[in-house]
């Protein structure tokens, strides 16, 4: 005869399955970078001593708000998702979990990161989070099937957690809180575009309609991604001549925007999707490094 605890093991093995289905709908290593950018906004635009406390809350009241548009986006798109190689082993496509339980998670994330947001911090930044949720889930995601203004309409709600970061703070939006958007908006460009030349011949599939010209991977399209880049390396530079930061977090963002134009100009004289591969890497890289910069510099 079986056990208690053998009877038991399968319903454990059941609940593993669907707590690793529940975090792999948060999308968690993007949902963290979001947060990490929100918390690092958040630093620079708090006077006085930092509470460790408040940063973690933060933080984890937007790793919420981005899960649940991730949630959102994945059960918007779970048909599509079934179509590409690189989307097809997701918690929907795959059905380990339903459109339902997805859309159920991100109701309750969504109103416990706008509730904290809103009673810890301020209601000011809980409206601009939940904006920022219904541009993603409501407006990007199905315009990714009709054209490139898909990214255009993307990169704001992705440009959003440092300026709400700096609501959190302040209260209110100030230039701090528009020139670090900016410097996030504009990283978008390259950033995206350099995942959308990898996954191309994948987004094809579902009919996402991404990079920036019809004829896709060609030397004007990598010559589009390379005239973002060179607009983001002034713009990198401005929260130093406006007084934010100091000399330093300057040279390290013209360091990192440099190494990143490098590998534009690699994507622009070779078009392979090693190189585009190569800059998304770098734009993981990129955006963390200048935006601790700045917070190191600001101590």
């Amino acid at each position: 005869m079986m056990t208690v605890e053998e009877k038991m093991e399968p319903s454990r093995i059941q609940w593993r399955t669907k707590i690793k289905a529940y975090i792999e709908l948060l999308k968690l290593r993007l949902a963290v970078i979001v947060g990490l950018s929100g918390a690092l906004g958040y630093m620079l635009a708090t006077s006085g001593t930092y509470s460790f406390g408040m940063i973690l809350l933060f933080s984890i009241s937007g790793l919420m708000i981005t899960g649940a548009a991730n949630a959102t986006n994945q059960a918007l798109e779970v048909e599509l998702d079934r179509m590409m190689n690189r989307t097809g082993k997701r918690p929907l496509p795959s059905g380990r979990l339903s459109k339902r339980s997805a859309l159920y998670f991100a109701g309750v994330l969504l109103f416990l990161g706008t509730l904290i947001q809103a009673l810890w911090f301020n209601p000011f930044t809980a409206a601009i989070s939940f904006v920022s949720y219904l541009l993603y889930s409501f407006a990007y995601t199905p315009l990714k099937r009709v054209g490139p203004i898909a990214v255009f309409v993307g990169a704001i709600p992705g440009g959003l957690p440092p300026l709400i970061g700096c609501v959190a703070a302040k209260g209110t939006i100030d230039m701090e809180a528009l020139v670090l958007f900016a410097v996030q908006f504009v990283w978008q460009f390259p950033h995206f575009w350099a995942i959308a030349w990898v996954l191309d011949d994948d987004y094809k599939k579902a009919g996402f309609r991404l990079l920036p010209l019809d004829n896709a991977k060609s030397l004007n399209t990598a010559l589009i991604v390379l005239s973002f880049t060179l607009v983001l390396l002034p713009i990198s530079i401005l929260p130093m001549q406006l007084g934010f930061t100091g000399n330093a977090s300057a040279w390290v963002a013209a360091v990192a925007g440099l190494g990143f134009l490098y590998l534009n100009f690699r994507l622009v004289k070779q078009g392979t999707d090693r190189n585009a591969l190569r800059l998304m890497f770098g734009s993981f890289l990129y955006l963390p490094i200048v935006q601790i910069a700045y917070v190191l510099d600001k101590l």
